[in-house]
């Protein structure tokens, strides 16, 4: 097995489990049919809409 040369400094091993903590929020894009902002690749919430048609029946 492989073994480390050298002891994986404190700062470096915070760093990298940090890197999972990052708080961004999730992309959005606007529908072509209504304009609202939604999640990408997803059927509009708003419309019902999905790449050009109607994909689920909204009240």
């Amino acid at each position: 097995m492989a073994v480390p040369k050298r002891k994986t400094s404190r700062i470096r091993t915070r760093n990298r489990r940090a890197s999972a903590w990052r708080l961004e929020a999730p992309s959005r894009s606007l529908c072509p049919n209504c304009g609202e902002a939604k999640l990408p690749h997803t059927v509009c919430g708003n419309c019902g809409w999905y790449r050009g048609r109607q994909a689920i029946e909204v009240d």
